[in-house]
């Protein structure tokens, strides 16, 4: 990975982050040639318009942070979502009912949004920290019979966030043609390296230009 800046989705998910803010964060993004930016539904149509002319995407989140909505409401999200411009989209799982052991529910989700998001990229948060080796290795199962194109380790909100071993479970557990991408409590270039050692494809940090910046 020889230009860092491509794998980083530049995020800001902060619930009183402002239209200038995200403004900044796009200016930032195209200065520095993330792949996207990555705002809550909210601001897709607004990123993109602020977009517009460069290669950086718009990466919207669906059922964030807990993804305990319904599969239908996660479904119409989804489709305002592609509608609003997004290129990319990371949705929460059920972790409830992973955790409960009604997959048939965790799949069923995760195909709704599939479906919603046509050709869209899509990236299945898994909250990592809030489940066991075993969970984890289901959710990589299930993400993979829903055709995702990633599994994602975190929200960010829950817990601690990504670590390398479980990016390395992750990549071991889905196809090979699914990526990982890994998110929380990524803050530096030594983070960002044991990552993408351990097999993640994608980052997703706030703190995407001091990790280029650093040394």
């Amino acid at each position: 990975m020889t230009n860092i800046a491509q794998h980083i989705d530049h995020t800001l998910l902060k619930s009183a982050a402002t239209r200038q803010d995200i403004a900044h964060l796009c200016e930032e993004a195209k200065q520095y040639g993330f792949c996207s930016v990555c705002v809550n539904p909210f601001w897709v149509s607004f990123a993109k318009k602020q977009l517009q002319g460069s290669d950086v995407k718009v990466c919207t989140v669906i059922g964030f942070p807990l993804g305990a909505n319904s599969t239908a409401v996660k479904a119409y999200e989804t489709t305002q979502a592609v509608t609003d411009g997004a290129d990319e989209i990371d949705m929460v799982i059920n972790v409830g009912a992973l955790r409960g052991g009604e997959d048939d529910i965790v799949l069923r989700d995760i195909q709704a949004v599939r479906q919603a998001c046509a050709g869209k990229v899509l990236k299945v948060i898994l909250e990592t920290s809030q489940l066991t080796e075993e969970e984890k290795i289901r959710a990589c199962q299930l993400a993979t019979q829903a055709q995702a194109d990633f599994v994602k380790t975190s929200t960010g909100f829950v817990g601690t966030g990504a670590t390398p071993s479980d990016v390395a479970l992750l990549r071991k557990s889905i196809a090979p043609r699914m990526q990982v991408k890994a998110s929380g409590g990524i803050r530096t270039r030594a983070d960002y390296d044991a990552m993408t050692a351990a097999g993640a494809t994608r980052i997703g940090a706030s703190s995407g230009i001091k990790i280029i910046e650093e040394k």
